[in-house]
């Protein structure tokens, strides 16, 4: 296994180009190991690409191994087409694909991303393989992307957010770990007991970041899509967007329990800084950050971190389609290439990667039956007293934690509908303009960019 360099996929392209044209015109002879991609041995090679770092690639090269250890018929090309990058990567992609390229397995950073090349039809379906084996994806995977009645990603990986605690901090208050079903008036609650000092010595309660999660956490966190409904109209317009906004603006303007926005963009803070300083006392975060509490080499500190749910929204700003407090995970998606020839090889492939306990394995698995609290006791590692683990194990895989299914709707204009959210929360974080007036706004710029730019 080997990652292709540009120079070496464009010679291979083009040698695989003049192989297809000689058997083309020896009759084209399928049965040859050109033809097929079958070594004289009946060895197939299968590619799979993705977007992995330097870390990520030792990993996923350890699982490789032992995939084809398991499948000796079977090699495995690894291809990182940019790596670290999966924005890069998805243009590489898309060139690839286009250019007829045989692509049997790549990994996706997200279900939209596999929606939008299943539509057009850049992936193979997942259905007759699915049926073969007798299994239903939705009791395998938590998000399973399809179109219309066919499946076409497979979870590789689970992302999950949650709320970071100063252990130490809630201990000091006389607070006890929040547990799932806290509401963000809860939060706000929580973060006005554990603000303390005055000035450069001050503790906030909480840090909100600049980023659109910060902006309306329930809209991130709760709803399947953060910018359209199932109907394909805006988000924009949802009872959490007046809720949340005012809610961030009381925190920095009324309780002084959180660091005020406009300090946050100037001094361009680090949000892991600011908890682990002990600047913060909640952050709300990700699963990414599970092994900075015991990185104290880079992150020094020495309070512990407890761990809790998203804070859901209260009765009076529930979102439209709200799904009773299931929680939207993210993660990679496995998918198969329309262009494969070896498809039953590459659906073996996809199974093994998203359901083998590997040893390897360092993010959280999508398979719904993988015994996650391995990846856990691996991302936690050796500094075990500097976790509350039994709160992150509550708050990651409790009996009340459940997840949302995907999304249908694959929204293209993400970047401009974005831009709208940042534009509006800065309006009304940064002026006296009414909450009201701002949504009006959002709502109709949100809807302007839908009609000319998302398919009806």
């Amino acid at each position: 296994m080997r990652r292709k360099s540009k120079r070496n996929f464009v010679a291979s392209l083009c040698l695989l180009l003049a192989a297809f044209t000689a058997l083309s015109g020896c009759g084209g002879n399928s049965g040859s190991a050109g033809g097929s991609g079958k070594s004289s041995d009946g060895q197939v090679t299968i590619k799979y690409y993705n977007w992995d770092n330097a870390d990520q690639e030792a990993a996923t090269d350890a699982m490789l191994k032992e995939f084809e250890a398991q499948n000796p018929n079977i090699k495995v090309e690894h291809v990182v087409l940019v790596p670290g990058n999966s924005v890069e990567m998805l243009k590489k992609l898309d060139f690839l694909i286009s250019s007829g390229e045989a692509v049997d397995v790549v990994n996706l950073p997200s279900s939209g991303t596999v929606i939008e090349r299943a539509a057009r039809g850049a992936l193979a379906p997942l259905n007759e393989f699915y049926d073969k084996e007798g299994l239903k994806p939705e009791d395998e995977y938590y998000v399973n992307p399809k179109v219309g009645d066919k499946y076409y990603g497979m979870q590789m990986t689970a992302g999950y957010q949650f709320v970071l605690l100063n252990k130490d901090a809630l201990d000091e208050a006389g607070l006890p770990v929040p547990t799932y079903g806290w509401t963000w008036d809860d939060f706000r609650d929580y973060a006005k007991k554990l603000t303390k000092g005055e000035g450069v010595d001050k503790r906030y309660g909480t840090y909100f970041h600049t980023w659109e999660l910060y902006m309306n956490a329930p809209a991130q966190t709760v709803m399947k899509d953060p910018f359209r409904y199932d109907d394909g109209t805006t988000i924009l317009s949802d009872p959490t967007y007046k809720y949340f906004f005012q809610l961030r603006k009381d925190m920095e303007n009324i309780d002084k329990s959180a660091k005020p926005y406009a300090d946050t963009l100037a001094a361009k803070l680090n949000y892991r800084s600011e908890f682990f300083s002990g600047d913060a006392a909640m952050l709300l975060s990700g699963s990414f950050m599970i092994p900075d509490p015991g990185n104290v080499e880079q992150y020094p500190h020495d309070f512990k971190t407890a761990f809790a749910p998203v804070p859901l929204p209260p009765q009076n700003a529930l979102p439209k389609n709200y799904e009773g407090g299931k929680y939207f995970v993210g993660g990679g998606q496995l998918a198969m290439g329309a262009t494969s020839k070896h498809k039953e090889e590459a659906y073996k492939l996809m199974r093994f990667m998203t359901t083998t306990d590997s040893e390897s394995r360092m993010e959280f698995s999508g398979w719904k039956k993988s015994d996650q609290n391995k990846v856990l006791d691996r991302l936690v590692g050796k500094n075990k007293d500097m976790y509350d683990v039994d709160s992150l194990k509550n708050t990651l895989f409790g009996p009340d934690i459940k997840y949302l299914d995907a999304s249908p709707i694959v929204t293209t204009s993400s970047s401009d509908l974005t831009k709208v959210i940042d534009d509006g929360f800065s309006k009304f974080m940064l002026s006296n303009e009414p909450i009201d007036d701002v949504q009006k706004w959002m709502v109709e710029e949100a809807t302007k960019i839908i009609n000319e730019k998302e398919a009806k």
